[in-house]
């Protein structure tokens, strides 16, 4: 009996014991493989973070290049620039743009800033690596020393070509900047963020600033006499330009690195995040593993909801901008009209639209501008012209066109001129501005001017032909002793309308 009830117990026992281990087995690969697989997602969960931090870094850079494109532009189509109005073109990209400095300057490196101030860059080592390169909108380091108003930077260059030469629109984006990054972060107040080079040489830092990793200036050589097979790995995975996470130890602190390529120059985006603060990430991963799914559908919902809010924002913004930029760039500097491009565009682009409607065409020069310069002044001068752009805007509609054209030329072009009474009033209305028109503020100065006028279509259906039209009208009118007005056609009204007052 007993020897029965001993085998029956031993019988029980075994394939308990045998199903215990088997479960034990079965327990500790799970738990294992569900530790690793909390390790993995909260590593990706790391990268993911500060791939974030790198795209937000990178974009604000690349938005420098983006804005800077049309300024480009500007300075090619106006090679023959002084330092003054290079200085105030640099100024309106300062005042559009992050940039804490913009500076135009020559193949030499010398050139002024938004402010107006003199600069020579040729002796500065990121200078030459931008001649050395030849690249546009490229980021490079910026390492100036000997003068205590600088921040350290990074740079992003737009070569401008004027004819042979090459001159360089440079933005200064401050470093300070970099520091907001961790600002929100999620991570605990022991976590910093380094951007480095590829040798692991760093350029700039922020959080915190008492961890041992940041008490040198090369991450790399702070790391590797603790951590030489680590180091290893991450120079290797770095020089692959491989994103990751590696846990090292510097001086007893504890820290997990997630490094992530900036894309641009070699350079990589550091995070050193606290050990304890990962491990309580991964024990948490282990604890919501059941709801990880529905985390992960809401964090794919909200994240989706983001994108689309951030590009529907980010869109509106671009074209705010695009506008403004835009504006900018039609708009003569010295009387606030359209120059010359944008006013030939916006009338040949009623033409177009409106090939049968009446309009009027008026070339206009202020007589005697030159003596004007002379006797007066140039800025004088300017102030003719000024006051001139002002208060000609007044007496029209908003929606005709008038620009500058030219030094002392400016243009009309009045839209659905009906009849020919309507026609002769507009003439007169014209002539009649300038027997009134006084420029100085403290010096009043009565200017006249020339007028051409012609009609569109019936004297020409097309900006050269209608300009051509108008020009002869105003040789006529110079021809007969300036200060009057002549159409093209006589028949309009002669010179100055002066039959019709």
């Amino acid at each position: 009996m007993e020897e029965r009830n001993k085998s029956a117990i031993i019988s029980w026992i075994v394939p308990a014991i045998i199903f215990l281990l088997v479960v034990f087995v079965m327990m500790f690969n799970f738990s294992t493989k569900s530790s690793a697989a909390a390790e993995d997602t909260v590593s990706r969960n790391l990268v993911k973070s500060v791939q974030a931090y790198a795209e937000d870094f990178l974009d604000r850079l690349q938005a420098l290049g983006k804005i800077s494109g049309p300024f480009r532009v500007l300075l090619e189509r106006n090679a023959e620039l002084d330092d003054d109005k290079a200085a105030d073109i640099a100024d309106i990209l300062y005042s559009c743009t992050e940039a804490y400095k913009v500076v135009l300057c020559d193949a030499e490196g010398v050139g002024v800033d938004q402010l107006g101030r003199q600069v020579t860059l040729g002796s500065e080592k990121y200078f030459q690596s931008i001649i050395q390169y030849d690249v546009a909108s490229c980021v490079y380091a910026e390492g100036e020393t000997g003068n205590s108003e600088e921040k350290p930077a990074v740079v992003v260059a737009e070569p401008v070509a004027e004819g042979e030469e090459t001159n360089y629109l440079l933005l200064y984006y401050s470093m300070d900047r970099f520091a907001n990054l961790l600002s929100e972060s999620e991570f605990d107040a022991t976590a910093f963020m380094v951007l480095m080079d590829a040798d692991g040489n760093i350029m700039g830092k922020s959080g915190f600033d008492a961890s041992n990793f940041l008490q040198g200036d090369n991450l790399f050589d702070t790391i590797e006499p603790e951590n030489a097979e680590e180091i290893r790995t991450i120079k290797s995975r770095i020089d692959n330009s491989s994103r990751g996470t590696t846990s090292v130890t510097v001086g007893g602190e504890e820290c997990t690195l997630v490094y992530v390529p900036l894309g641009v120059n070699q350079w990589e985006i550091v995070v050193g995040v606290s050990q304890a603060y990962v491990d309580r990430q991964v024990d948490q991963q282990w604890r919501d593993a059941k709801n990880m799914m529905i985390y992960l559908v809401a964090a794919i919902f909200i994240f989706i909801f983001m994108v689309i809010v951030i590009n529907i924002i980010s869109k509106i913004r671009s074209n705010e901008n695009k506008k403004e930029l835009e504006d900018k760039a039609d708009t003569d500097l010295l009387t606030g009209l359209t120059n010359k491009l944008a006013t030939e565009r916006k009338i040949k682009e009623y033409m177009a639209k409106h090939p049968d409607s009446q309009s009027m065409l008026f070339v206009l020069d202020v007589d005697n501008f030159k003596k004007i310069n002379d006797t007066m002044g140039h800025a004088f001068g300017d102030e003719v012209l000024r006051s001139l752009g002002q208060q000609i805007t007044a007496i029209f509609r908003a929606s005709d066109i008038i620009g500058r054209i030219g030094g002392d030329e400016f243009m009309i072009f009045l839209k659905g001129i009906g009849d020919e009474e309507s026609v002769r009033k507009e003439a007169r209305k014209v002539e009649n501005f300038f027997k009134n028109f006084q420029a100085g503020e403290y010096v009043k100065y009565a200017a006249t001017a020339s007028i051409g006028v012609a009609i569109f279509p019936q004297e020409g259906s097309d900006f050269e032909s209608l300009y051509k039209a108008a020009d002869q009208g105003l040789y006529k009118a110079k021809k007969r002793g300036k200060n009057q007005l002549a159409f093209y056609r006589d028949e309009w009204g002669g010179a100055g309308a002066q039959e019709q007052k």
